[in-house]
């Protein structure tokens, strides 16, 4: 029976996927090899398992490791001019980089052995936010050298001799490390690059050395023109057959010193006006001896699996740390400001078209921070969530842009007059810089989280592809044969879930115990798994390798999967923080705004479905009432919105972490004046009810003259007055832009 249902059965199937499925390449294959599944394993499961999430509980930091963000991030923060850095001097000054290096901000994730900190992924997520949101440049400089590069590579696959030597230097700054992987003419297709080098023999400190003569050109690199050591990727070459009989070995890393001979440093790139180092690099026949591969030789080929290792965890903390950072602070800001400034006497936060601008930015905020401290909370625990990063990378770096979109619009004038009180502007240059690189967006959104996804996630699509490739035919059979039951089985529940909680629009889907008012959310998550695992599974089948190349379809189920893990995160915060009542209006306004455009996402695939019939099919399978989550109304906008503007514990909840400026920097006089408005509003409204709605010096005078108020109220509302007009200015400048004075 076996033998006959191996002939008539798994045989044709197996030939059918290799027919269906798409092809994977050498690069894709190290690429999904590298890392591993986590939660987003449970999205794509069509029933996750909640307990595995929220038992992980919230992160936390050592003593020591606060203490840290407490003294050197909050001195560090102390000394910054981010005016001065990104438009006087164009560069991080002397002082700043001595401090850095004195305090060991290079060595952020090396450990103590070797000289560094040897902080928790969660440590060096909340440093890298703290100092974002007072300078992107100085948060750049500090998240490089700890992120993808140098330091992570020689910890993870390093030679014992390699880590004694560099990477105690590269904890006290004497070495300053870059990343060369980006060439012209690749881009973000690493596999298309022309550097290259050729195994050969050569002349090292006098002696006859076996290595590799090495060409390169590379540009965008962070930190390349004060490096004093490369990382450099390049294509290896066997012609001789020195290593063995491949000719083509594959990607390789190696350490390079930059004062070596035939090295080049160019001149500095300015990305978007920002003014941490950046630049290009060139090698011209450059001899590397065998031993500066990461790793030594036993290492040669693998360079690409080693990247991708790297980019599985610090894709999850550097540019989502950045992005954090930048929507909170603009949380934190743009609710101060639309307090204080006011529009036809009343602030313009009372306006509904600001407050749902408002609602926005704080809903962006609490779900970046619920994600950014899930992750770092899974890194801690050691997983490398693949998957999960770049679904981070990607929403974290769009959601700033969002907010910071958002902010700029209600600050209006404030956010586009250049100067030291614009603590928006420069922010907004930014952006773009985070969108795209470690992974263009469009890119990772395309083709890396549901490409990767759906493959890596599936319990056993990735065992098939494989059988399906193995060149022992009767061993792919034999491998098949055990799958497909699993596989038939795993279909029928997902059939029957996905149309079960798409019919009945989740109402008697499961949720954890304990989770309160919550657990409605859970349900909806719960459903959408479900639904999410049924389209998955019928476009595999449906669409077998042409899905690759169906991006846009691609890209709105990777949305789906995205919109499903940040949302479980912000159900699990919500749970950490003791499920707090004056927080839900925050996570209500997120969980609508992120379920409708799971909606949208999926409407969007039925309709423009590759197989005619299919779409429609799938929509009244899932979805045959089509939405059933609505957005947040306009009165839960107003609450939130309200909790932006007013003094509160959820208000420092949501912005904590974010650097309140030195006396007189923008930030500070804003926050000052925010808390005098907010002091003052009794006597303020003493002078409304009398008929007196702006507030000046003349209008209060004419308030205590008409016992409206007293003289204590009177003094108060002087100062107020005097916080807010300074608050509300902006700087002018000569006509050669010299020299900066306040003006109104």
């Amino acid at each position: 029976m076996s033998d006959l249902r191996k002939k008539w059965i798994t045989a044709p199937l197996l030939n059918l996927i290799k027919k269906i499925l798409p092809p994977i390449s050498e690069t894709e294959r190290e690429a999904m090899e590298a890392g591993e599944v986590w939660w987003d394993a449970q999205l794509l499961s069509g029933k996750p398992d909640w307990e595995q999430l929220l038992s992980m509980g919230p992160p936390t930091l050592s003593d020591e490791e606060q203490a840290f963000l407490d003294g050197p991030v909050e001195e560090l923060c102390r000394m910054v001019d981010d005016w001065k850095i990104s438009f006087e001097e164009h560069r991080i000054p002397k002082d700043i980089w001595d401090f850095l290096k004195k305090e060991r901000f290079f060595g952020i994730i090396i450990p103590k052995e070797y000289g560094g900190l040897g902080f928790s992924p969660t440590a060096h997520a909340e440093i890298v936010t703290k100092i974002s949101t007072r300078s992107t440049s100085v948060g750049v400089t500090v998240m490089v050298p700890n992120s993808l590069g140098p330091g992570e590579l020689l910890m993870a696959h390093g030679t014992d001799e390699q880590k004694q030597h560099y990477l105690p230097r590269l904890a006290d700054g004497r070495d300053i490390p870059c990343f060369g992987l980006t060439s012209p003419e690749a881009g973000s297709d690493a596999a298309a690059m022309v550097d290259n080098g050729v195994v050969c023999y050569g002349e090292y400190k006098g002696e006859k050395t076996l290595g590799m003569r090495v060409n390169w050109h590379k540009r965008y690199i962070t930190l390349g023109p004060v490096a004093t050591v490369l990382g450099l990727a390049f294509k290896l070459y066997d012609p001789e057959h020195i290593l063995g009989e491949k000719e083509e070995l594959g990607i390789t890393v190696a350490l390079v010193p930059t004062d070596t001979e035939g090295v080049t440093i160019g001149q500095r790139h300015l990305p978007a006006m920002q003014a941490f180092q950046n630049g290009p690099n060139w090698g011209k026949d450059v001899f590397i001896p065998m031993d500066w591969i990461i790793g030594g030789q036993e290492n040669v080929g693998r360079g690409w699996h080693m990247l991708m290792s790297a980019l599985a965890a610090g894709r999850g903390i550097s540019l989502p740390s950045l992005s954090t950072g930048g929507a909170k602070m603009a949380a934190r800001t743009t609710g101060a400001y639309a307090r204080i400034r006011e529009q036809f006497s009343i602030p313009i936060g009372k306006f509904e078209g600001v407050q749902r601008r408002l609602a926005e930015i704080a809903s962006i905020a609490y779900v970046l921070d619920s994600a950014h401290k899930t992750t770092t909370r899974a890194l801690d625990e050691g997983r490398k969530p693949a998957v999960v990063s770049a679904i981070m990378k990607a929403h974290a770096t769009h959601g700033l842009r969002e907010a910071i979109n958002d902010a700029m619009d209600i600050h209006a004038g404030k956010a586009i007059m250049d100067g030291p009180l614009n603590y928006i502007g420069n922010v907004y240059r930014a952006v773009p810089v985070a969108i795209t690189v470690e992974g263009a967006n469009i890119l990772t959104r395309s083709l890396m989280i549901f490409g990767q996804g759906a493959i890596r996630c599936h319990p056993y699509l990735l065992e098939e592809m494989m059988a399906a490739e193995n060149p022992d035919t009767d061993a792919g059979i034999e491998a098949l044969d055990k799958l497909l039951p699993k596989h038939m089985w795993f279909q029928f529940k997902t059939l029957l879930r996905g149309v079960f909680h798409g019919w009945t629009v989740g109402l008697f889907a499961s949720s954890p115990r304990g989770v309160g008012a919550a657990a409605k959310y859970y349900r909806q998550l719960n459903r959408y798994s479900a639904v999410l695992t049924l389209v998955t599974e019928i476009s595999l089948m449906s669409l077998g390798g042409e899905l690759k190349r169906k991006e846009l379809i691609s890209s709105r189920l990777g949305d789906v999967l995205s919109e499903l893990y940040l949302l479980s995160c912000a159900l699990k915060r919500f749970k950490d923080d003791g499920s707090p009542k004056e927080d839900r209006p925050l996570l209500e306004f997120a969980m609508r705004a992120g379920l409708h455009r799971i909606e949208v996402s999926l409407l969007e695939v039925f309709q423009n479905f590759p197989r005619r019939f299919i779409g429609p099919w799938l929509h009244f399978l899932t979805m045959p009432w089509g939405h059933s989550v609505h957005t947040a109304s306009d009165r839960q906008a107003r609450v939130c919105a309200d909790l932006l503007m007013t003094p509160s514990e959820t208000r420092d909840r949501l912005t904590k972490g974010v650097f309140l400026g030195n006396p007189g920097d923008g930030v500070d006089l804003v926050e000052q004046a925010f808390l005098k408005v907010c002091a003052t509003e009794e006597a303020r409204d003493k002078l409304k009810k009398g008929g007196i709605r702006t507030l000046s010096r003349a209008t209060i005078d004419e308030g205590l003259e008409r016992k409206l108020i007293n003289e204590e109220e009177a003094a108060s509302l002087r100062d107020t007055a005097d916080a807010v007009d300074l608050a509300i200015q902006v700087d002018h400048f000569d006509h050669l832009g010299r020299e900066s004075a306040v003006a109104g």
